[in-house]
């Protein structure tokens, strides 16, 4: 990890209520981060070894189906949920696709629930056993180590500390296993690496990472840093929701997934982020508190987090502009 751009903090710290100049310091160091670079890497969560390994296991052996098998289950608009085929998925403004697969896992509806009619169902493959309870148990476990973050988000920004929970409880979240193919040459368009420059949509991505090499981080003065993700970690950056919601006081940072080197280049590379949204009918205005005399609102016209998510899904190819 590198550590001079990207902090790793220890949640423990926000967790102990015995001790409030821990959980004071921990909301500090996170929100100075989250100003500063928008990423940080978060220890000792507690999500346990066995639930990421039991993820792991199943996403490996989805990917490694006949293509056929797989381009079955690409339902739905937008990729939405399901499968999503190699070559489909560019970064904004980029016309090279990116060099991946992946899967969508959303929010498991609700009986009676009147937001479960905004969402489509899941779908599991039925080829793996065991892929729907291991990816949904990774799911939940990440949906509530996101709402400890935005916990000591809330704090940093002088909101009540619960303030984001009515408004995530049935959000739009995803969770995206990912493959990256071996690399072999000519493959992709000309430009193409395994994801493109870009900013994240939501208000959080917590990110499972292979700790290989790949993912970099733009830094404010204008470098690309390495971000070698670890086991015991899990990176957690500012989503664009986020940012304007905050009117740019947090950070929406860029990144990307660079082909790697040899050996790397050459094996297949996994990861797993968890985008955390609000509830699609969430209105995204800027905070009160976030608009000051040196910094005037930037975004007066509020949107919904559907509206958003759709503007920018017809951005990076996964959903058709309306005629």
């Amino acid at each position: 990890m590198s550590t001079e751009l990207v902090p790793i903090l220890d949640i423990r710290r926000f967790d102990r209520s015995d001790d409030p100049r821990e959980r004071a310091g921990f909301v500090r160091e996170l929100n100075h981060a989250y100003r500063e670079i928008g990423f940080v890497a978060v220890s000792h969560h507690g999500i346990p070894d066995a639930v990421i390994a039991d993820a792991y296991r199943v996403i490996r052996a989805f990917f490694d189906l006949p293509l056929a098998t797989k381009t079955a289950y690409r339902v739905g608009k937008g990729g939405a949920r399901g499968y999503t085929p190699f070559g489909v998925e560019h970064a904004k403004d980029s016309p090279a696709v990116d060099l991946k697969e992946f899967w969508h896992v959303g929010r498991e509806h609700v009986a009676g629930a009147a937001w479960t009619t905004h969402y489509p169902p899941n779908i599991w493959p039925t080829e793996i056993p065991g892929f729907r309870e291991a990816t949904w148990a990774l799911y939940q476990q990440l949906e509530s180590l996101g709402d400890r973050v935005l916990r000591a988000v809330a704090l940093g920004l002088d909101l009540d500390e619960h303030y984001f929970a009515d408004k995530t409880d049935h959000g739009n979240s995803i969770l995206r296993p990912i493959h990256y193919p071996p690399l072999a040459p000519g493959r992709g368009d000309p430009g193409s690496v395994r994801s493109g420059q870009h900013e994240d949509i939501n208000l959080i991505t917590l990110l499972i990472g292979s700790g290989e090499p790949g993912l970099e981080v733009l830094s404010r003065a204008g470098q690309w840093v390495p971000v070698t993700t670890i086991p015991e970690a899990i990176v957690v950056n500012v989503g664009d929701m986020l940012q304007r919601l905050t009117n740019d006081v947090l950070r929406s940072t860029t990144h990307r997934v660079v082909n790697p080197p040899s050996p790397y280049a050459e094996v297949p590379r996994y990861s797993i982020p968890f985008f955390l949204h609000p509830n699609s009918e969430f209105s995204i205005e800027s905070l009160p508190s976030c608009i000051t005399p040196d910094n005037p609102n930037h975004y007066p016209e509020p949107i919904t987090a559907d509206q958003y998510l759709t503007q920018r899904l017809i951005e990076i190819g996964l959903l058709k502009p309306q005629m």
